[in-house]
């Protein structure tokens, strides 16, 4: 059954979307079946997939709405070579549509359950807020992945998120966790950066990852050929970062795994 995780942040400009198609493509290229579903209205995890968010004929508001079968709205051709459901303006629409139904936040949790055993992984692309989309998204979630600058304000705000996270898994899905928290558009020459990196060790531990994405200017350029930067030049430093996150994500998840097997035989020996 795959695992889902939502890739999420209140705060824009944090590299929440370059990170979700940019893992998903990278877990793709490690075999996986990958699922990417663009959550956010401005539809840019659709476009950077390859997919034309203008043309599109089903998109997350089928899904969340009309209530259309997760197979009608999945587009199977993508340049990440992973699965999507596509996002656009539309999805504005389907946020205060989901204020009149009965069960809301859990609309998507309840989509996915059809398909979960099609895939190895499926990521969310959340909104840059706190609204029914990602009320929705973390409702469906095994986990979440924390896209963040090493910024001052980022860390402020990293606070109030983790806060946020654990309000709202006490309400709508109390196994959700903490995948990780991602130190991105990262420049080891800047002082800042380095000491908010050293802050944010401290204060989370484990759960920073030891992968880094850098500033990278073929990331940033990426998204305008609606490609992830693996099959824009797969030798830039932000497409190799984005590999070893991908391989980060499944060490991580295999040594879980192997803990909670111990933990099960250690149950059973007492």
């Amino acid at each position: 059954m795959a695992r889902v995780i939502s890739i999420a942040n209140q705060k824009g400009g944090v590299g929440k979307t370059t990170t979700a198609v940019n893992v998903a493509a990278s877990m793709a290229a490690t075999k996986r079946r990958v699922l990417l579903i663009d959550l956010d209205p401005q539809g840019n995890a659709t476009m950077g997939s390859g997919v034309d968010k203008y043309d599109v004929e089903n998109t997350c508001y089928e899904l969340l709405i009309e209530e259309k079968p997760p197979e009608q709205v999945i587009i199977t051709e993508t340049t990440g070579k992973y699965h999507l459901i596509a996002g656009n303006s539309d999805i504005t629409a389907a946020e205060i549509k989901l204020m009149e139904v009965f069960a809301r936040e859990l609309r998507l949790r309840n989509a996915l359950a059809t398909i979960k055993d099609n895939y190895d992984y499926i990521f969310i692309d959340c909104p840059p807020s706190l609204n029914q989309l990602t009320v929705n998204a973390l409702a469906a979630s095994d986990s979440v992945l924390v896209p963040m600058q090493c910024e001052y304000y980022a860390l402020e705000g990293l606070t109030a998120l983790m806060d946020t996270i654990q309000k709202l898994a006490s309400v709508v899905n109390p196994n959700l966790k903490i995948e990780g928290v991602l130190r991105t558009m990262y420049d080891p020459r800047n002082r800042l950066a380095n000491d908010v990196s050293e802050q944010l060790k401290r204060h989370f531990g484990d759960q920073v990852y030891r992968t880094v994405i850098p500033r990278n200017v073929r990331l940033a350029e990426a998204p305008s050929f609606g490609t992830p930067a693996m099959y824009y030049d797969k030798s830039s430093t932000g497409a190799k970062a984005y590999l070893a996150l991908a391989g980060e994500i499944l060490r991580r998840q295999k040594q879980i795994n192997a803990n909670a097997l111990q933990a099960s035989k250690d149950e059973l020996r007492s």
